[in-house]
């Protein structure tokens, strides 16, 4: 504050002087640091065997406090500087996700005497030690604290189940490659539990000895374990473990396991080849063990909401249905074929991610093409789920500035945390945006062949090389545009240009008017959309007033540009009141229908933190839900991909 003419006088002038005085002379005066070479010392990767094999114990008992405690023997051949390594960059995740701040009491020992380690401070994942003279192997000690609540982390323990990754339960040498690191894993288990996994080994007690097998493969190997267990036989060496939270959970019938032996038929009928020596379904039927869906070589992790088997024909386990199809699929799309820079020598070189348009896109394209070859998903319910696919990827306006490519980097980027403008900023769409692109390359072989070709020709020429191989196979772009051409030629770079690399105006749907389907709207949900709304307990009508709102109010998504943007709304305001009437799922749709005459603006009151507001909705375009409807008639390209191949 100025408390004088006189002193507001001198500032004045002060300022003056000091605006008039030359930049340099400022300079003078600020000191300016050199900056200092970084040195990483971690050895880099090479592709030559460790020098002796790794025992990796794991205690698994306290489901109580949830704490997983480890002890690692390492055999060096040297004394000297040495580094350990914590998996940070995961297969799958596409992304640095080692969680490193749950690893906890590390200490390291040779010969019985303690070793100092000190973290890298430019790789927090990094450990270095000094091994000493005479030393012929370390001793690791430290415990995973996994999450006792979902607040901190994805929950892997409960009472009555759990799920163990190698990644957060092992150190390993730096300057090999992975698949180089020879392990020998054993692991206790609560008493009575069962176990299932990829690897294999010998029981004793309530103790599993695991083979030897590389660390890359370690890593690949998760394991569910639990009080209820069951394993059924799917034929072709393919197992399906079920792990539930109560017993009843593990009844099924007869017809459904047949689903999911006919799964297993049609990926082999659709390939060509398996590549695996034996393959593990891992799946939890579960509310308490955190939700996953994770693919592996020879496994994956799968996890389902309570009713999977129980309410099989209420609609409330269609949702679920995709995953196995998908985390299968995933053998041999992202597994044995891995981009090429998405395939690294360890768990420390940073992935790029640039192809997962095909990864997880194909992979998505191929998951509901199976689920209905199979009969996970009767052939309504997979058109009803691309319509809810197209639909939503419609309302991604953020396409415009933001091209598909792009988001292959959102793992990395956000990894999943939560947006407020999702359809503005985009998020992994290269899932569904690249099966609807892979929707319309299917079609566009089939109309170039006249039908006897589709997606499946270049399935089997792709991913049904070299039977038997689990290991990796790395490509390209080039390679899946010179693949594409030797089954029906066409401007495949131009296609991949058009729909990856540059921002488009809307979805890719060729592959449904080619196919012999349109998409509409009606006032009527779809099977997936019943479902969707059912389980989450919201009304979806992303597509019309561009906004989806919880049963109770809350607006859990706004698209951009929609008239329920233009009217001011934000995800996680809520609605307390529409049209004078206390807020429902009813009031909100009769609001909406009862708006389609244009004469008068919905009103709403919305509770945003402290505030409240009176708002106007302008809009007349009634409930939008989205559907296929088919045209012309006969057989379309479509109808073909979704027949039965066995």
């Amino acid at each position: 504050m100025i408390r004088s003419l006189a002193a507001a006088l001198c500032l004045s002038t002060g300022l003056a002087t000091a605006f008039a005085s030359p930049l340099l002379a400022q300079d003078a005066v600020r000191s300016k640091p050199t900056a200092l070479p970084v040195d990483d010392a971690t050895p880099a990767p090479r592709d030559t065997p460790y020098p002796g094999t790794i025992r990796l114990e794991v205690d698994a008992t306290d489901t109580t406090q949830r704490i997983y405690r480890v002890k690692e023997t390492i055999p060096v051949a040297q004394a000297g500087p040495m580094t350990l390594l914590m998996p940070e960059w995961l297969p799958g995740n596409h992304a640095p996700r080692g969680q490193i701040e749950k690893l906890a009491g590390l200490t390291i020992t040779a010969n019985g005497q303690p070793v100092q380690w000190v973290r890298d401070p430019l790789d927090v994942y990094a450990f270095k030690i000094d091994v000493p003279q005479g030393a012929t192997e370390i001793v690791a000690s430290f415990q995973f604290l996994s999450a006792t609540q979902p607040s901190q982390g994805r929950v892997v323990i409960t009472p009555r189940m759990m799920n163990i990754q190698w990644e957060q339960v092992s150190l390993y040498p730096a300057g090999y490659f992975t698949r180089q690191i020879p392990v020998q894993a054993s692991v206790t288990y609560p008493a009575g539990w069962q176990a299932a996994t990829a690897l294999r080994g010998t029981k004793t007690g309530d103790t599993v000895a695991y083979d030897t097998i590389d660390y890359e493969a370690l890593q690949d190997s998760p394991v569910f374990a639990g009080r209820y267990f069951k394993p059924v036989d799917l034929g072709h060496n393919v197992t399906l473990n079920i792990v539930a939270d109560a017993a009843d959970e593990l009844n099924y019938k007869p017809e459904q396991i047949a689903k999911h032996k006919k799964l297993v038929d049609e990926a082999g009928a659709l390939f060509g080849a398996y590549h695996f020596n034996h393959y593990d379904f891992l799946l939890a039927i579960t509310d308490e063990m955190g939700g996953i869906g994770l693919e592996h070589h020879r496994s994956s992790e799968n996890q389902v909401e309570p009713g999977y088997f129980k309410d099989w024909d209420s609609g409330k386990a269609l949702l679920d249905r995709n995953l196995l199809p998908h985390e299968f699929t995933h053998s041999w799309d992202g597994k044995f074929r891995r981009p090429d820079l998405l395939w690294t020598p360890d768990f420390r070189t940073p992935m790029q991610d640039n192809l997962l348009w095909v990864y997880e896109g194909q992979t998505q394209f191929w998951g509901y093409v199976l689920g209905a070859r199979s009969g996970m998903f009767t052939k309504q319910e997979t058109l009803d789920a691309y319509a809810n696919i197209a639909a939503r990827l419609d309302t991604a306006v953020g396409r415009q500035w933001r091209p598909l490519e792009d988001t292959t980097h959102d793992p990395i980027i956000s990894a999943r945390r939560p947006k407020g403008w999702t359809s503005w900023q985009r998020s992994e769409d290269y899932y569904n945006e690249g099966l609807m692109m892979w929707l319309e390359a299917d079609a566009i072989i089939s109309k170039a062949t006249s039908g006897r070709k589709g997606l499946d020709d270049f399935a089997k020429a792709f991913f049904g090389i070299k039977p038997g191989d689990w290991g990796e196979v790395v490509y390209n772009r080039q390679d899946i545009i010179d693949t594409l051409n030797g089954i029906a030629p066409y401007d495949w770079a131009g296609f991949f240009q058009k729909y990856v690399d540059h921002p488009t105006g809307e979805t890719p749907k060729g592959g449904f008017f080619m196919g012999g389907y349109k998409l509409v709207y009606t006032e009527e949900p779809n099977s997936f959309t019943k479902a969707a709304e059912t389980a989450g307990k919201y009304v979806d009508q992303g597509s019309g007033i561009g906004a989806i709102v919880k049963n109770d109010g809350e607006i859990s998504s706004v698209i951009w540009d929609s008239a329920a943007f233009k009217a001011g709304l934000v995800v996680g305001a809520k609605i307390l009141a529409v049209n004078g009437y206390e807020f429902s799922p009813e009031a909100w749709k009769g609001a909406i229908t009862g708006g389609k005459d244009g004469k008068t603006p919905i009103q709403i009151i919305v509770k945003q933190d402290k505030y409240y507001r009176t708002l106007s909705l302008a809009y007349s375009g009634g409930l939008r839900y989205p559907r296929l409807e088919k045209t012309g008639a006969g057989e379309g390209s479509l109808d073909r991909l979704l027949k039965p191949r066995t």
